[in-house]
């Protein structure tokens, strides 16, 4: 039954008791339900994180109501008084627990947002893969659709971040098509590429191994062990997704991104083993970061190399495979310690890369281990913000002592995603504790 007696407030004017509405895509908060009564002040603090300008409640269906105009002013007025004299009375102790709780609560949202939309994203690739082959109009309107809604979060954010979610976030098809979706579509963007190639950038990465659903299931991952038929058999995936991507009626951009996306500059790549002056630009771009997920996340997770290893790998011993200003853009972009990373500080604590700023990648954010607190209370530093402090060396996650390492928890699988920034309670001091 629809409520017809509802009113806006500003997000201010919250309190116990209310009955709200959150009139956005259920991907653009992290609560369960879009419509629930107010049961804790942890709520409130997240409704005011989610940048609303104001949110609709029901007064019939609340505990707490204010309907008239002049006594719900006078009462965040009274309210914003005595949060300022709280605030002006708490101790320095308080201060510093008030800003840890407003951080935890920011990180808490930032990281279920995220985790959200990666798991609608890997909803809707399995919803084309079930499609492409039956009806591949509506599989392409599905990517296309997909691909739209990542442009408006990256093209319209000058702070977009690469973020580290939970290697459960996704199964392993959806996560590496996923993965590369992400980092080319910030490559692009830090390459300037037009709105039309980002799109075909988008969607030709999001369905480049589309076409291993034709192989045998054991081969639709590579592995050293494989001999030359085997080895034959997995390269065909290429044109099995070309092929589909036809049916499919891609973008002449997105095809040729397929076509190419295991090919390299100086022609040893595959099928066709073309040079980089036939590579075209998004091509470049999906090759280099397609090589560089299989790398952090190869068939068997044993072999798998940390983000910062896969990096110097690509730099050092790969070089002459990639397009110089797309390698030189791409290693500005993730920084030195990308996502996953795990390193030393210079204070010798440990800690785990988790994001980072395309637009300020040598001071990435991280989770450093502290057995002060709980591994579910850890803090999430920006070392941008802490002058004394920055990254020492990288380790590998074996390197780390045993409790280090229960508390950080270092990923088997890298799964990555966009976030916005959050940086409430930006003052608190991470110290030495």
């Amino acid at each position: 039954m629809t409520d017809i007696h509802t009113q806006f407030i500003d997000l201010s004017q919250l309190r116990l008791g209310m009955f709200v509405y959150l009139d956005v895509g259920w991907m653009d908060h992290p609560f369960p339900v879009s419509n629930f009564k107010i049961s804790n002040q942890t709520q409130i603090d997240i409704l005011r994180s989610l940048g609303l300008q104001r949110i609709r409640f029901s007064p019939d269906k609340s505990t707490v109501v204010h309907t008239d105009e002049d006594q719900a002013a006078n009462f965040t007025s009274d309210s914003a008084a005595a949060q300022a004299a709280a605030k002006n009375q708490e101790t320095s102790e308080e201060r510093e627990l008030r800003l840890r709780r407003d951080l935890l609560i920011n990180q808490a949202v930032s990281l279920q947002v995220c985790e959200k939309q990666f798991s609608s994203a890997a909803q809707t690739f399995k919803q084309i893969g079930d499609q492409v082959f039956s009806q591949p109009s509506v599989a392409k309107e599905l990517s296309e659709e997909l691909i739209q809604s990542f442009l408006g979060q990256i093209l319209d954010e000058d702070e977009a971040a690469i973020r580290l979610l939970s290697e459960k976030a996704g199964e392993k098809s959806s996560l590496h098509s996923i993965n590369v979706t992400v980092i080319s579509l910030l490559l692009g963007k830090t390459l300037n590429l037009s709105k039309s190639d980002m799109l075909h950038l988008g969607v030709g990465t999001l369905l480049h191994d589309i076409g291993k659903a034709e192989l045998p299931d054991r081969l639709r991952w590579v592995d050293e062990q494989f001999n030359y038929a085997e080895k034959q058999i997995f390269q065909e995936h290429v044109g099995h997704s070309l092929a589909l991507a036809r049916k499919m009626d891609l973008p002449p951009g997105a095809l040729l991104l397929i076509a190419q996306h295991h090919e390299y500059v100086d022609g040893s790549g595959y099928p066709s083993r073309i040079r980089g002056e036939k590579m075209s630009s998004l091509s470049r771009i999906a090759s280099l970061v397609n090589f560089y997920d299989n790398l952090c996340n190869p068939a068997n997770p044993a072999l798998a190399i940390t983000p910062h290893e896969a990096l110097s790998q690509i730099f050092t011993q790969y070089k002459p495979r990639f397009h110089t200003p797309t390698l030189t853009a791409f290693i500005r972009m993730m920084g030195i310690y990308p996502p996953g990373s795990v390193v030393q500080l210079t204070d010798e604590r440990y800690a785990l890369v988790v994001s980072v700023n395309s637009a300020r990648p040598i001071k990435p954010k991280v989770i450093i281990h502290d057995p002060t607190y709980p591994r579910e209370e850890a803090l999430i530093i920006n070392l941008e913000q802490e002058q004394q402090l920055g990254i020492h060396r990288s380790l590998k996650p074996l390197q780390l002592p045993k409790a280090a390492y229960d508390y950080l928890s270092p990923r088997k699988r890298l799964c990555y995603f966009f976030e916005r920034g959050l940086e409430a309670g930006a003052d608190l001091a991470v110290g030495n504790s």
